[in-house]
């Protein structure tokens, strides 16, 4: 490490107020899943047979990550090995965790040390899609390739004949086929769009073929774990019907061809019935239609098609306490082409130039620039929250909430949709609800991870 950064990690755990709890221990019929993962340099060929291969970090010596698998109402446990020449941590997004596991480096936890582990028991209360990745310095740690699925089974699955878990990202290669390490601190990156990267994967893979059984029903789970980049995907050759979004069913609806945005972090399973043909997944964010994966049938092994039509289960908007909700207004400032010149950091009132250049931060809430352990407000636990967001900057921001799940109040409706990252657009304003109902320190942030660190998030206290 050098001396900046350790100096750097030394000052902001001696300032840490780390919540304690109790370890979480197993329940008699509890099973517990028991997993090992090492963080460690690994020699992969990202770009193709006729290209070097690439310096990563990885979990395993595994692109894509270890596929990690349970059942709802499981424990996961899993032995962390830091093999890192830099501290690391692991976050579980998406899952109601206990706020110790959380993952958050400095916040719930201190990093684990190079050479260092640390165990995590992670209850796994609901079933869906979900993920993990590094919390530490993530900007740079996710981008060079430390994530991975993880899949909580349900009971009340719909039964298909194949899954398949694709976990898409865009990485930044140089000419050498290597990690663009020189634009880590990029701050056109930071005040702009994110990382945005040149060398688009699915599993670690170019374009990969997937094969499938002609006629078979299929439960695609598409997890978006780029830094920033917002993905469109549509199908082509064949229909698919949305059937849940960050892990929790929605109400089914078709996958049609302008194709869905999925934003930084966020899940979405698709429901496919193949007939005898080849089927792709495409994305089509920008100006050209980029092939992601394909889906080619084989010819020894098929099921009659077409398959009897599915009755997907409703999926009706609960009974939401909105009346008595505590509403928290967040006006989300900066960046390049914003309004915001003036802000405040670390009480010192201070134009946005002078943050940026000084202090590394363009982005802020309600005129102040947060900071890893900066309060956004204090909740009751069971209390019901209102977070009234102005997304007031020129770029969109997938804002993400640790530890629980939110209702979304958008143009006046609320969606059928229980999801932990939402896609802010510029100049929207929506409303974001949930019950404060898991203690502990609780991070809210933007997933652009570039927008994170230099001043996107901040905390809430649930006690």
């Amino acid at each position: 490490m050098k001396r900046r950064d350790l100096l750097k990690w030394s000052g902001l755990l001696a300032t840490t107020p780390f919540l304690k709890y109790p370890s979480v221990r197993a329940e008699a019929s509890q099973r517990i899943v028991e997993v090992e993962l090492t963080a460690k340099e690994s020699l992969q060929n990202l770009a193709g047979p006729d290209q070097p291969d690439t310096r990563l970090w990885l979990y395993n010596d595994r692109l894509g990550g270890p596929f990690l698998k349970a059942r709802q109402g499981d424990l996961l446990q899993v032995r962390f090995q830091n093999q890192l020449p830099v501290p690391s941590t692991i976050h579980w997004h998406g899952i109601r965790n206990v706020n110790a596991m959380d993952g958050v480096a400095g916040l719930t936890q201190d990093p684990v040390p190079p050479g260092g582990e640390f165990t995590y028991t992670v209850p796994l209360k609901d079933a869906g899609t979900y993920w993990y990745h590094a919390h530490t310095m993530a900007w740079e740690q996710v981008a060079r390739g430390l994530y991975g699925p993880l899949i909580v089974q349900g009971k009340d699955d719909i039964e298909v004949d194949q899954e398949l878990v694709l976990i898409l990202d865009d990485w930044r290669l140089d000419e050498n086929a290597q990690i663009d390490e020189a634009s880590f601190r990029n701050m056109h990156d930071w005040s702009h769009n994110g990382r945005l990267g040149n060398w688009f994967t699915v599993n670690g893979r170019l374009q990969p073929q997937f094969p499938i059984s002609g006629g078979s029903r299929i439960r695609l789970r598409l997890i978006n774990a780029a830094n920033a980049r917002v993905l469109r995907l549509k199908l082509e050759g064949s229909q698919g019907t949305v059937i849940a979004l960050d892990g929790y069913p929605c109400e089914p609806f078709p996958l049609d061809e302008r194709g869905l945005e999925l934003a930084t972090a966020q899940r979405m399973d698709v429901l496919v019935d193949a007939g005898p043909d080849v089927f792709k997944l495409q994305e089509v964010s920008t100006n050209q239609t980029l092939t992601a994966a394909s889906f080619v049938p084989d010819a020894t092994t098929r099921f009659s098609f077409p398959r009897p039509a599915l009755q997907l289960p409703s999926v009706p908007l609960p009974k939401l306490e909105l009346q008595q909700a505590r509403r928290i207004p967040i006006h989300m400032q900066g960046g390049a082409m914003g309004n915001l010149r003036e802000v405040t950091f670390q009480g010192e009132t201070m134009p946005l130039q002078e943050a940026a250049q000084q202090h590394q931060k363009v982005w802020a809430f309600n005129g102040q620039m947060m900071q890893a352990t900066t309060r956004i407000a204090d909740l009751n636990l069971g209390e019901w929250v209102a977070l009234e967001l102005w997304n007031d900057t020129a770029w969109p921001h997938a804002m993400h909430l640790h530890g629980h799940h939110f209702w979304i109040e958008r143009k006046g409706t609320i969606l059928s949709q229980k999801r932990d990252t939402y896609l802010m657009d510029p100049g929207e304003q929506a409303r974001l609800f949930f019950v404060a109902d898991n203690p502990g320190l609780w991070l809210f942030h933007c997933h652009m991870l570039e927008h994170h660190v230099s001043g996107m998030g901040g905390i809430f206290s649930v006690s």
